[in-house]
């Protein structure tokens, strides 16, 4: 009877996905097997143990904390300041300035040849089929500005066209980049100015094929892309949640203002939801100055939140951005957005009504 109800609740105890007091109640029939129990009775409890465990292992996130600490299980919700965790038997929050990343179904190794200490994981950010934009799906620790910009310095160019100029950001490796609609607007002679790194040098390239793939006039987003045939594979950014921001939260900017290339400013998040003529914005007191169009504001974990496009004249620290969930919602229905080259204001145009005195003239 004993045997019989030490096997229920073990295996009650898999089923749930108690690994805690399932490792328990093997450990404690360890215990047991010199007093009664016989040793393949508690072989059979140990194997099925675990193969649990190591099916669980397999399917879970991988925490890597602080101070050499993994922790696996289902990440149930992300929040700014801290991270949810379904161990299985319990569920925990990790405050997020102890988590360095968090990889995606990864398995974790459990050889006992195995050297103590972690293992490097690299950061990971998945593309869905059909996106032309990576997503942040490792969450990094918050950094300093000085160690982000020369990360990630080299995926913000300069856009000029010949009746300006501008500042974009690359999404994909293929040359794909986002600037705004007003920088290239009623412009089709379009380059690019990027600085490739190149033995710890930056070494600056202008690119003058390049095509306007999208636009949306009224959240002023453009997708460019340049297609000149000696263009290498370009370094790129990956774009955050500015949901998950808080206002007073560090942001900084990379762009070209008054064409001073590779200009960064520093400032933070004064609102989530300033509204100017119908629309959302971030305000920031990081500097925004004509040509920091369409560069990233960037959060401290490098991730980009939004599309700089505008200040307020007469007034410092009154930076705006389009928030980045525009901008996947524009990238993931481009198609909408198409530009024809037959028509340089497509995808709008909207021809003015007649008026009545315009009327009475052309009837005299």
């Amino acid at each position: 009877m004993g045997r019989a109800n030490t096997r229920t609740k073990l295996s009650a105890l898999l089923l749930e996905s108690t690994v805690g007091d399932a490792l328990g109640l093997i450990l404690g029939s360890c215990k047991k097997a010199a007093s009664g129990y016989s040793f393949g009775m508690f072989v059979r409890y140990l194997a099925l143990g675990v193969l649990f465990c190591g099916w669980y292992t397999a399917s879970a996130e991988v925490i890597q904390l602080k101070e050499k600490a993994l922790v696996a299980g289902k990440v149930l919700a992300e929040k700014r300041d801290l991270v949810v965790v379904d161990l299985g038997y319990t569920v925990v929050t990790i405050p997020r300035n102890q988590i360095v990343r968090i990889s995606k179904d990864e398995v974790v190794e459990t050889k006992t040849k195995s050297k103590p200490g972690l293992k490097p994981v690299a950061p990971s950010a998945t593309e869905a089929a059909g996106d032309l934009f990576e997503t942040g799906k490792t969450s990094l620790t918050e950094t300093s500005v000085r160690e982000l910009v020369n990360h990630l310095g080299e995926a913000v160019v300069q856009v000029r066209t010949p009746g300006g100029l501008g500042s974009g950001f690359i999404i994909n490796v293929d040359g794909y980049l986002i600037t705004n609609f007003h920088v290239i607007e009623g412009e089709t002679q379009i380059s690019v100015e990027v600085y490739h790194q190149k033995d710890d040098q930056l070494q600056r390239k202008v690119y003058k094929q390049v095509t306007i793939v999208a636009m949306n006039k009224f959240q002023d987003l453009a997708l460019l892309h340049i297609e000149d045939k000696e263009a290498p594979k370009f370094a790129r950014v990956s774009l955050g949640d500015s949901e998950l921001l808080a206002v007073g939260e560090k942001v900084f900017a990379i762009g070209s203002p008054l064409g001073l290339e590779r200009t960064v400013t520093e400032g933070i998040l004064s609102t989530k939801t300033r509204q100017l003529q119908g629309e959302l914005y971030l305000q920031t007191t990081a500097q925004i100055n004509p040509g920091n169009s369409g560069g990233p504001l960037f959060n401290l974990r490098g991730e980009v939140v939004g599309v700089t496009n505008m200040k307020l004249l007469f007034g410092e620290g009154l930076g705006f951005a389009i928030p980045v969930e525009a901008v996947k919602f524009f990238l993931r229905h481009r198609d909408s957005f198409n530009y024809d080259n037959d028509n340089p204001s497509n995808p709008y145009r909207y021809l003015e009504p007649p008026s009545r005195v315009k009327q009475a003239k052309e009837t005299k």
